[in-house]
């Protein structure tokens, strides 16, 4: 088995020049061709098990999911919950087996936040399983507004709680169809220098041009939540397998045939993420 914690496969991107990407699964197909991809790349690869995923999918079977694929893959593969929106759910997750929890304490004030966010570290590390948290707010293209993760914040964020990673808002955003999001490189910097043993994770990395993320891989950043271009990539193969036979019907063909061109887009995220 190569199931992993989150802290294992991020450790490491603090000083080589790499992240590792958080890839949304929102199915059977994508989650094969995610570890297809982070396979052929020799990349460590982490599944994520958003809210929108778990409305749809109860989350005992995604955890399945991802732990029988971790089982059979050649590298280290992390089942993560994305978007924890309670210390009920993360529990959940965390007996279910996920390696990884995200507790999204962002909309709330700074000391409810570190209180619920330490309250989940707490029962996540008991179980030796690490937990993401979030600082400041990152929003949604033409939806709700981020709000700037404030630096001055961070060195008690991340000592009072002691989180494993931290998620902050710079300039990107979730759901954005194609890049062109800007970063705000001197709050960074302010971040990096309040914590520069933390790693650090942006969410919304579809809005980020491939060389932008190169030039962030060379940063404490290590890890980079990708799902929109990905999403996108399997609604063109899904829409090329149907237009090529009008007469199928048969599920399992027409979405395995998505499993291919999925996993050559999520090669190209994670090659995105090396510096070099």
């Amino acid at each position: 088995m190569t199931l992993a914690r989150l802290s294992d496969v991020l450790r490491p991107c603090l000083t080589d020049g790499t992240a590792i990407s958080g890839l949304v699964v929102l199915g059977w197909e994508d989650a094969v061709a995610y570890v297809r991809a982070g396979e052929a790349e020799a990349r460590p690869v982490i599944l994520q098990a958003g809210p929108g995923a778990r409305a749809h999918t109860p989350l005992p079977v995604l955890a399945a999911m991802f732990r029988t694929l971790a089982e059979g893959a050649s590298v280290p593969v992390v089942a993560h919950l994305d978007h924890g929106e309670s210390l009920v759910v993360c529990r959940q997750a965390v007996e279910l087996g996920f390696t990884s929890v995200m507790y999204d304490g962002s909309a709330l004030p700074l000391e409810e936040n570190i209180a619920r966010t330490a309250e989940v570290v707490a029962m996540a590390h008991a179980q030796g399983v690490s937990v993401e948290g979030e600082l400041g707010f990152v929003g949604y293209a033409n939806g709700a507004q981020s709000l700037g993760t404030d630096p001055a914040e961070v060195a008690r964020f991340a000592v009072e709680t002691g989180v494993d990673a931290l998620a902050i808002s710079i300039g990107n955003s979730h759901l954005m169809t194609a890049p062109g999001a800007e970063v705000d490189w001197p709050r960074l910097q302010a971040i990096q220098a309040a914590a520069p043993a933390l790693p650090l994770v942006l969410h919304g990395g579809s809005g980020l041009a491939a060389e932008l993320r190169r030039s962030l891989a060379k940063t404490t950043i290590c890890k980079f939540n990708i799902g929109t271009e990905l999403r996108q990539a399997f609604g063109s193969a899904l829409r090329a397998s149907l237009a090529r036979d009008l007469a199928r019907f048969d599920r399992i063909q027409i979405l395995s045939d998505t499993i291919p061109p999925l996993t050559e887009a999520a090669r190209l995220v994670i090659r995105s993420l090396r510096s070099d």
